[in-house]
């Protein structure tokens, strides 16, 4: 599927000077308005004063350098969003003919409004801006070489021309001496840092890199251009673990990885220790950003480990990630593995899916895995500095305390330091946000923080060319279509609401089919550890050869992706009066059905549920619920005959 890089505007340098040179004028409204619009469209959220009046201040210093430049036929795109996340976008992408080889060459801008900064706590990664609402900031020559190898590595208009992109931050309200110590930081000769008093070498760049030629032909290279595919995760996060490639973080991301080194650096200078939370929603960066800090941390001769409380993503990762080395093996463990051991054992701890951090650690065949204490509280003692990662948007079991209020909590009792950050990007679902939008709205669970942008509701599906959604007529329809992924060279797998009794293996080593719809029938994956036939154990369903033949649960799904995900929906979730509803009668798993569990929270966890099983898709996903009502009305939704 060709997947296109969307500027929210694009034109002239010429075109550019001519819709911003005149304050207040007509034409400078009609571009602000279609920033502001663009913007909507790809993140699902409206710009705010701020970020209009951001625009027209830093776009307006940008066409009065451009135009003193002489650069008038090269294309300027504001807003460009990166490869598979959209919510990441720099602030303007240069188009046009280099100089000196005659070929295409683009140059990334980071714009601040900065009048004055300064590094926060001597780190030379950070930044602190007296004024802003945020204490600190990754340093805008990191964040603009970020954008560079993101579009390097993933656009075929740069394929094996890495050097043709470029990058600037440009703070062109600040004086050099105003931003003390931000020219020490050493970065690749393709990322420059300019301030206004360096205007006149701003503009001197310029004319040397560019050729006064038309940057169309380059702009259309790239924003047309094929988009890589994203790398399988384990796969990456193996090679990434072994020094052979990494993770490129942008925006909140790279700024939660200089969080959690500069919090464990701080916290041996002061001999104390520190909590960072990490929060975002599936395809967010979370694990991206959790495995590169384990290879930092480990290059760094730290002591560092990777928990989690999920069994299936742990030996995944222990299966597929770390392979046969013991040494990285060990270095994954489980939340219940902390129940016991002494204080400040490691130097990081960092928890991934701490969402799924149980009360207390408890196992009744191992009195070491046993804890009195809170389990958070364990993983906070475990290490100086324990990172958790988390979305609360996947809780999906009673008992799941992880959440942030409940981890700031444990660490104001503990009297010890909490930093928080929020990752807003969206790197799963083809980077769709339209479809990460529609996802919480069909189940009403709205954004992070609870609230709705905009009219709450199951909305129709008005397609992304990122992402792919069908309805298929029947779960045989639904098989048929992933099958024929699989046969392209997709992965995929088909998942299911827990609907449905869960037999042991039959004696003769094969799966009942406990699924049944209709004459259609399928076993759930395997419930034992070990190989079942030819199904693989059911720690490692989702990944190993094997999987297609059953249906997985949430419990085998969470926390791991392929590229075309099949969701059954079945009658613990219904559409009835243009709205989803829950029905507690239609589930058979015993943890959500006790007498314990509220109908408050069982609704909520249902939803949660069908959320993680949605978006474990990157590049479409395949639909089909039971209930014929439901399935009707997701129908209209995705075919567009759907009412709001």
């Amino acid at each position: 599927m060709a997947r296109q890089l969307g500027p929210a505007y694009r034109g002239s340098a010429a075109t550019f000077f001519t819709a911003l040179s005149t304050p207040a004028s007509e034409m400078e409204k009609a571009f602000t308005a279609a920033l502001a619009e663009a913007t909507k469209r790809e993140t699902g959220r409206p710009a705010s004063k701020s970020q209009l009046r951001a625009w027209t201040n830093s776009l307006s210093a940008l066409a009065r350098d451009l135009n003193d430049a002489g650069l008038d036929g090269i294309e300027v795109m504001v807003e460009f969003p990166m490869p598979h996340n959209r919510k990441s976008a720099a602030d303007v992408v240069l188009a046009g003919v280099n100089r000196h080889t005659g070929k295409d060459l683009f140059v990334v801008i980071e714009l601040k409004q900065w009048s004055e900064a300064e590094l926060y706590e001597e780190d030379e990664k950070l930044v602190a801006v007296p004024g802003s609402w945020n204490d600190y900031d990754t340093h805008p020559a990191i964040q603009v070489s970020n954008y560079c190898q993101q579009l390097a590595e993933n656009c075929s208009a740069l394929d094996g021309e890495p050097e043709a992109v470029e990058g600037v931050a440009y703070l062109h309200n600040a004086t050099r001496q105003s931003v003390p110590g931000l020219f020490d930081l050493a970065l690749d000769s393709n990322v420059r840092l300019f301030t206004k008093t360096e205007r006149s070498a701003f503009v001197g760049y310029l004319r040397d890199r560019f050729e006064n030629a038309e940057g169309h032909p380059a702009a259309e290279r790239l924003v047309n251009g094929r988009i890589q595919p994203n790398q399988p995760l384990l796969k990456k996060a193996a090679n990434v673990l072994k020094g052979r490639d990494k993770f490129i973080l942008v925006d909140q991301q790279q700024k939660a990885f200089e969080t959690v080194r500069h919090a464990v650096e701080g916290a041996f200078a002061a001999n104390t220790k520190r909590v960072v939370t990490i929060t975002g929603g599936p395809g967010s960066g979370k694990t991206a950003v959790a495995i590169e800090l384990l290879h930092y941390m480990a290059s760094a001769k730290r002591r560092a480990w990777y928990a989690t409380g999920s069994r299936a993503f742990t030996e995944t990762m222990r299966r597929f990630v770390t392979g046969s080395d013991k040494d990285l093996k060990s270095l994954f463990k489980y939340f219940n593995d902390f129940a016991t051991v002494q204080p400040n054992d490691a130097d990081i701890l960092i928890a991934d899916e701490a969402h799924r951090a149980r009360l207390k650690s408890f196992d009744r065949f191992n009195a070491s895995k046993r804890s009195d204490r809170p389990q958070i509280q364990d993983l906070i003692n475990a290490a100086r500095v324990p990172v958790f990662f988390l979305d609360e948007h996947q809780v999906v079991k009673p008992g799941e305390v992880g959440t942030l209020a409940a981890i700031k909590a444990y660490a104001q009792q503990l009297n010890v330091s909490h930093q928080h950050i929020s990752l807003e990007g969206q790197w799963r679902c083809g980077g769709s946000i339209a479809y990460d939008l529609w996802v919480r709205r069909l189940l009403a669970l709205g954004d992070e923080d609870g609230e709705w942008d905009g009219d709450a509701g199951p909305q129709p599906w008005t397609g992304d060319e990122n992402f792919e959604v069908i309805v298929a007529e029947s779960p045989a329809d639904m098989e048929a279509t992933l099958a024929s992924k699989i046969s392209e060279g997709w992965t995929a797998r088909m998942t299911a609401g827990f609907c449905w009794p869960w037999s042991d293996p039959n004696p003769d080593k094969t799966l009942e089919p406990d699924v049944k719809i209709g004459d259609w029938e399928r076993p759930w994956n395997a419930k034992s550890p070990s190989k079942v036939g030819d199904a693989p154990p059911s720690q490692i369903w989702a990944s190993a050869p094997g999987g297609f033949g059953q249906i997985g649960c949430v419990y085998t799904a969470q926390g791991l992706e392929f590229d075309w995900a099949g969701v059954i929906i079945g009658p613990d979730l219904l559409a009835r009066g243009g709205r989803l509803v829950t029905e507690r009668e239609s589930c058979k798993d015993k943890d959500l059905t006790k007498s314990s569990v509220t109908p408050e929270q069982f609704d909520r966890l249902i939803r949660n549920t069908y959320k993680v099983l949605l978006t474990r898709g990157l590049t479409g996903v395949v639909l089909y619920a039971v209930d014929p009502e439901t399935q009707e009305f997701l129908s209209g939704l995705v075919s567009g005959t759907g009412t709001e």
